[in-house]
């Protein structure tokens, strides 16, 4: 077998395995990827004998998240490997009171864009009610910090330089509005008065603040929040990963757009979705 055909088959066996973790459809992987079923038909057909535009490679790697490498067969790592090891994450504890340090990350990163995947609800949407709620069985600092820094976050994003992009699962915001697990034992008035809240926050900041919502049945993301290209910090409870190397920021920021690119919910249409799940949660 010569180099050409050892390419071709590399190349298809690898855009075909990207087919199968997009569920196995290739209409789902064409959309996600952002070129024609039929084109993607072509290329995994075993007759095809050419490879692919250079400009149709970088678009598959950027929207799968792998590399032109990988599709290639020129490197054999998985595509969802770590290959960045040079620098490791650092742990920060906690938040300092008032949770400055991540304040203070935000004017950091001052006149860039922030990538933000919240662990529930976007932070400076909340309520009171559902910050009360949330902090319940903590100490009771806890929740005048997080009051305080709802309203500082919220202060921050309405300044005209602001520019936050979000993104969750649509299930997450139905989920809240049915009062799913943990949210069962927050009150119908209180939930609906959340979702009230986003709407009205969604058409205030707009586009200043734009809110996606995927479809966690075909994605899924870990609460993270992306300073820029600066540091991105990941969430795993009392505790952030902090990454500053160009390279795992860039990789997290890479992930967050393909979520956005394959969000099934856009920013102008939350404030009418959050009004459809009142009605039809009976709120």
């Amino acid at each position: 077998m010569n180099t050409r055909q050892a390419l071709l088959e590399t190349f298809r066996e690898r855009l075909g395995s990207l087919v199968g973790d997009a569920h196995g459809s290739k209409i789902a992987l064409a959309r996600e990827i952002g070129i024609d079923r039929t084109t993607l038909t072509q290329l995994l057909s075993p007759s095809n004998r050419r490879l692919p535009r250079v400009e149709t490679l970088a678009t598959i790697a950027t929207h799968s998240e792998v590399s032109v490498d990988w599709l290639l067969g020129l490197r054999a790592d998985d595509p969802g490997s770590t290959t960045v090891v040079d620098r490791h994450p650092t742990i920060e504890r906690d938040a300092l009171p008032d949770d400055a340090r991540l304040l203070a990350w935000f004017e950091d990163a001052h006149g860039s864009k922030i990538r933000y995947i919240p662990s529930t609800l976007p932070d400076l949407m909340k309520t009171s009610e559902v910050i009360r709620y949330e902090a319940a069985g903590t100490p009771a600092g806890t929740l005048r910090r997080d009051l305080d820094v709802t309203s500082m976050r919220l202060e921050w994003q309405r300044r005209p330089e602001a520019d936050m992009e979000c993104c969750s699962s649509i299930q997450s915001l139905e989920g809240f509005a049915r009062g799913d697990g943990v949210w069962s034992k927050l009150s119908k008035p209180q939930r609906r008065a959340q979702l009230e809240r986003i709407a009205e926050l969604s058409d205030e900041l707009y586009p200043t603040f734009r809110w996606f919502l995927f479809d966690a049945r075909s994605r899924y993301a870990a609460p993270v929040t992306v300073f820029g290209l600066r540091r991105a910090a990941m969430y795993v409870g009392h505790m952030y990963l902090v990454f500053t190397s160009e390279e795992h920021v860039l990789a997290m920021a890479q992930h967050f757009d393909a979520l956005i690119r394959s969000a099934t919910v856009q920013p102008p249409e939350i404030p009418a979705l959050c009004r459809r799940l009142v009605r039809s949660s009976g709120l």
